[in-house]
C-alpha cells in the first residue's frame, strides 16, 4: 500500500503560481503578499504573476478566470476581512470561500485559501507578519497541493 503525501513536496521550481490580492484592508494584504512571495521564492518558484482585485467577493471569478485559462499549476488568493458593526462581515467571509472552493473543484486547479477573517485589525496584523504569515502558509499550501495533484494524475 502506498502512501502519497504524507511528507509534503514544497519544491517548487518547475511550477507556476499565480497571486490574486484583494486590496481592501491594504495594509494587511500588503503584508500577506510579502509573506506568500517570499516562501514561494524560498521553495524555487520563480516569476509569480500577481494579480490586485478590489476586495475579497471578486477573488472567486479572478482565480476562475485564471484557471480557465490554464496557466498556473496553482492560484494563492490573499486577503483580510475584518470584522465591522454589521452583517457584511459573515456574507463576505462566507461567499469568498465558497466562490473560491467552488472554482478548484469546478477546474481541478488548486486554490489556497489565505483570506484572513479576524474580529479586528490586530489580529489580522498578527496573522499577517513576519513570523506568522498566512499568505506564507497559502503560497506552501499551493506548492504542496499543485504537487500532489501532478503526482495523482501523472
Amino acid at each position: 500500500m502506498s502512501e502519497t503525501g504524507a511528507t509534503p513536496n514544497l519544491e517548487g521550481g518547475d511550477l507556476t503560481i499565480a497571486i490574486v490580492v484583494a486590496r481592501f484592508n491594504e495594509n494587511v494584504a500588503k503584508r500577506l503578499l510579502k509573506g506568500a512571495q517570499d516562501a514561494l521564492a524560498k521553495h524555487g518558484v520563480e516569476d509569480t504573476d500577481v494579480y490586485w482585485v478590489p476586495g475579497s467577493l471578486d477573488l472567486p471569478v479572478t482565480a476562475l478566470a485564471l484557471a480557465e485559462k490554464g496557466a498556473h499549476d496553482a492560484i494563492v488568493c490573499l486577503g483580510a476581512v475584518i470584522r465591522g458593526e454589521t452583517f457584511n462581515f459573515e456574507v463576505v467571509a462566507m461567499q469568498a470561500a465558497q466562490g473560491l472552493m467552488q472554482v478548484q473543484l469546478d477546474t481541478g486547479v488548486p486554490i489556497a485559501f489565505g483570506v484572513l477573517t479576524t474580529e479586528d485589525e490586530d489580529q489580522a496584523l498578527a496573522r499577517s507578519g513576519l513570523k506568522n504569515n498566512k499568505g506564507a502558509d497559502a503560497a506552501e499550501a499551493a506548492i504542496e497541493m499543485a504537487n500532489l495533484l501532478r503526482e495523482i494524475q501523472g
